[in-house]
C-alpha cells in the first residue's frame, strides 16, 4: 500500500467503465487527468459531487480526462450512474485492489464527522434521490481521495480527504483542467 504523493507516477489502473470500455491510465499520457477514488455507487455524497461536477462541466477544458473509481460491481455501478449521464469516465474496482494499493483509508469516525458536518449536503443529496443503499460498515467508512495528474503522468496533487465530503474544490479542478 502506497500513499500517492506529489511527483509520484500516476496509478497504473485498468478498470471496466460503465460505458462498456476499459479505462487504462496509460492511454492518457500527454493529458491532464483528474482521478477520484469515490466510495460506493449509492453514496449520497459521491452522487451529489458528481451531480455538481456535471452541472459545471462546460467550465472544464474540452479535453479534460476525469475518472471516478467506485468500490462496486460494474453492473450495479452502470445502473446507478445512468441518472448522471456524466461526460467523464466512471469505473468499477470490483476487487477493491486499487483502493488498497493506493492507501485509500476506511474510518467510521471520519465518515461520521463528514455526515455531521454536512447535513445540508446530505439533505440535498437525498432530495435528489441519492440514498445510501448499503449498511456495510466497510463501504460506509471509505474516505475519498482526489488526485491531479499532469501530462507527464506525474501526480501534481494527492488529496486524501479528511472525511466523506472533503474534496478538492470544483473551482480548483476546473483551473487544473484549464492548465492553471
Amino acid at each position: 500500500m502506497t500513499k500517492l504523493v506529489t511527483g509520484a507516477d500516476a496509478p497504473k489502473i485498468a478498470l471496466p467503465a460503465i460505458d462498456g470500455s476499459t479505462f487504462k491510465m496509460t492511454d492518457y499520457l500527454g493529458k491532464r487527468v483528474i482521478l477520484t477514488f469515490f466510495r460506493f455507487s449509492t453514496c449520497p455524497f459521491c452522487n451529489i459531487r458528481i451531480n455538481r461536477i456535471v452541472k459545471r462541466w462546460n467550465e472544464f477544458s474540452d479535453d479534460t480526462v476525469m475518472v471516478g473509481v467506485f468500490d462496486a460491481k460494474i453492473g450495479e455501478l452502470t445502473k446507478r450512474m445512468k441518472k448522471h449521464n456524466a461526460p467523464f469516465t466512471i469505473v468499477a474496482d470490483e476487487s477493491y485492489e486499487h483502493f488498497e494499493k493506493h492507501s485509500v483509508v476506511k474510518s467510521f469516525g471520519r465518515f461520521m464527522i463528514g455526515a455531521l458536518r454536512s447535513p445540508v449536503t446530505f439533505m440535498q443529496a437525498t432530495l435528489k434521490g441519492y440514498f445510501p443503499l448499503t449498511l456495510s460498515l466497510g463501504k460506509l467508512s471509505i474516505i475519498p481521495v482526489d488526485i491531479l495528474i499532469d501530462e507527464h503522468g506525474k501526480v501534481v496533487k494527492a488529496h486524501y480527504c479528511k472525511d466523506t465530503v472533503d474534496h478538492i474544490p470544483i473551482d480548483e479542478l476546473i483551473a487544473f483542467s484549464n492548465g492553471q
